[in-house]
């Protein structure tokens, strides 16, 4: 069984490079009768808060993805602990003393000379004496995994086959001075535990990738399968940066009011050659995903394609689709009949309380001829009324005042709406009413 995880850090709202991330795990998973795993790596005691976990869940429920589990990396600290003495004492963790400026320095020194900086493993050399001595002074180690110089290798499903020789990495320290882990080996641990089938994340792990495998492999695991999609870039074609916050799924949702199947109808295909089509159902996306239609090359993120997406997405929504959401906009009594009258003029749906007071008033009428107006109020037919009612009205409009095209069809909309555009006035006449259509015509707001 294929099983893939999301695994964000709840340090911040999540951002549509992440929610894509997140999609392209689901689709994969759901695609295949899979599991789709939620693990908050939380571990990151400073920055993480239970506010943003809680973002977290409600952004990906409004995407509507579901998970079958979810895990807290916080609550999993004996499972790290014991890992990471099984590799202490396999000789793959090594102690090192140096303090972060010391470490930059010699970086610093490393590409002055025009090399990559790696670290030079002068802690191996140390003997008992001198760690006794970096203790004596205060100072506690971080520990380091030691990366066997051999080649790295695996076949990715997005780049294709991946190679690294392990000489050129840098051991990364997987233990804090404050003995807490990090990300590397709690990532490692927790895809081991969790049964993980194939980690999908973003190519700037693509490096990291390397030294998990590893990792894997010592603990005495089989390493998963990886997909690293390409990050996103603007419309410009420069790097997405994490701090807009006009790009997190929170600001896209209430800021900017989209639909939660446009933002998925644009992120589900951002890095294949398949055409952007608006859906209004996951079901479609589930049934055709296919991992191979990702290439490596750059996706542009649009957010003009989103606004170009939310109205086609609205515009084939079922009132079935959005009754639930109608009490949020203060609309309970909005039916079926309304919500068809409206639903082409929508651009966004909080639009639809627009046209609900243009239909129910209070509206400012715009007359530009009492005189007009008022055969037309004097011409209104007496209720009930139907989508017939607005062509015979018309004609007999036409016929008192000789008017016709848009001289006629023009000062009529003003008057009954307020407005130039909008709803064919076939359907919006009869959810206006002869009273409040009258009482507009004459000038009154109602």
């Amino acid at each position: 069984m294929i099983v893939t995880r999301f695994a964000p850090s709840p340090t911040g709202l999540l951002h549509v490079g992440n929610a894509r991330t997140a999609l392209v795990a689901w689709l994969f998973a759901r695609h295949a009768g899979g599991r789709f795993l939620l693990r908050v790596d939380d571990t990151d005691t400073e920055r993480s808060e239970e506010a943003y976990i809680a973002a977290i869940r409600r952004d990906l429920a409004w995407l509507g993805l579901d998970w079958d589990a979810e895990v807290r990396q916080s609550d999993r600290m004996p499972a790290y602990d014991a890992a990471i003495d099984r590799l202490k004492a396999a000789g793959r963790l090594y102690p090192c003393y140096e303090t972060p400026d010391e470490l930059a320095l010699k970086r610093r020194s490393q590409l002055q000379q025009n090399r990559p900086p790696i670290y030079d493993r002068a802690a191996l050399a140390m003997t008992e004496a001198d760690r006794a001595r970096f203790e004596a002074e205060g100072r506690r180690p971080h520990w380091r995994f030691l990366l066997a110089h051999a080649p790295i290798a695996w076949e990715d499903l997005v780049r294709g086959p991946v190679r690294f020789e392990g000489r050129d990495l840098s051991d990364p320290v997987i233990v804090r001075e404050d003995g807490r882990p990090l990300y590397h080996i709690c990532s490692v641990v927790d895809d081991i535990a969790l049964a993980i089938t194939h980690v999908v994340r973003g190519e700037d792990h693509v490096a990291n990738t390397a030294a998990h495998i590893q990792m894997t492999e010592a603990l005495g695991a089989a390493p998963p399968a990886f997909v690293h999609l390409p990050l996103l870039a603007d419309a410009a074609g420069k790097g997405l940066s994490k701090r807009l916050g006009s790009l997190t799924l929170e600001s896209l949702r209430e800021a900017a009011g989209l639909e939660p199947m446009a933002v998925v109808s644009l992120l589900a295909r951002l890095g294949t050659a398949d055409p952007v089509v608006p859906q209004t159902r996951l079901a479609p996306l589930v049934e055709c995903f296919d991992i191979e239609r990702f290439g490596r090359a750059t996706p542009k993120f649009d957010p003009d394609e989103l606004k170009r997406l939310n109205p086609q997405v609205l515009h084939h929504l079922d009132f079935a689709d959005i009754a639930g959401r109608l009490p949020g906009l203060g609309l309970p009594d909005v039916d079926p009949g309304f919500w068809e009258a409206v639903r082409p003029n929508l651009t966004v749906f909080a639009d639809l309380a627009d046209w609900w007071r243009v239909a129910k008033g209070p509206v400012a009428p715009q007359i530009a001829d009492a005189d007009f107006a008022a055969a037309a109020a004097d011409a209104l037919p007496s209720e009930p009324w139907d989508e017939e009612t607005w062509s015979r009205w018309v004609e007999t409009v036409k016929a008192r005042t000789g008017l016709k095209g848009k001289a006629l069809f023009r000062p009529l909309r003003l008057a009954l709406t307020g407005r130039e555009s909008g709803p064919e006035l076939k359907v919006l006449l009869p959810l206006i009413g002869r009273d409040r259509a009258r009482a507009r015509l004459l000038g009154e707001s109602a």
